[in-house]
């Protein structure tokens, strides 16, 4: 499974509300025309039946701070 920022844009509006599974994932990611690398990433997951509430719950490494990115506060 390899995720990036730009394919994981593509689930940030899904329905995670109350969680949501794999399959239901995958149909979201094909009814809004995600990139076969998101619907090919999503089939990689091994659980049918786990709920994931956030893009955190698939990709665990997701980054999310600025030192993350590896950008730095103004040094003047």
């Amino acid at each position: 499974m390899f995720w990036t920022l730009a394919l994981s844009n593509y689930l940030a509006d899904a329905p995670w509300e109350n969680g949501i599974t794999k399959s239901e994932l995958i149909d979201y990611s094909e009814r809004i025309g995600a990139p076969l690398a998101v619907i090919e990433n999503l089939q990689e997951i091994e659980d049918d039946e786990e709920l994931f509430y956030s893009i955190e719950d698939i990709w665990e490494d997701i980054p999310t701070s600025d030192y993350e990115f590896g950008w730095k506060e103004d040094e003047n």
